[in-house]
């Protein structure tokens, strides 16, 4: 898979809505991604708590970069979590 925005997200679309809700794709050990009914989120996770969401970010052409590896082994070998917090944000967006 070419690595570009609309190849990765489109892929991690596909993924995540097979998900049950509050699943989140563990792409790196700081940065997760979920479905949020419509499209893909991308989220720091907390840096003094990595099992905490923190904020969300845009996927830059340099981020695409620095990560290269971390999507290429994410997507030969998915990985998921389910995140009771984050069905707190998805509800509190509703």
């Amino acid at each position: 898979m070419e690595l570009n925005h609309d190849a990765i997200d489109a892929q991690l679309a596909s993924l995540l809505r097979d998900q049950p809700p509050g699943t989140t794709a563990n792409l790196t050990n700081f940065a997760v991604a979920y479905w949020d009914g419509q499209r893909v989120v991308y989220v720091f996770l907390d840096e003094h708590d990595y099992a905490e969401l923190d904020e969300e970010f845009d996927l830059t052409d340099y981020l695409l970069e620095q990560w290269e590896a971390d999507f290429a082994a994410w997507f030969a070998e998915p990985h998921y979590s389910v995140r009771p917090e984050l069905l707190k944000w998805l509800k509190a967006d509703a």
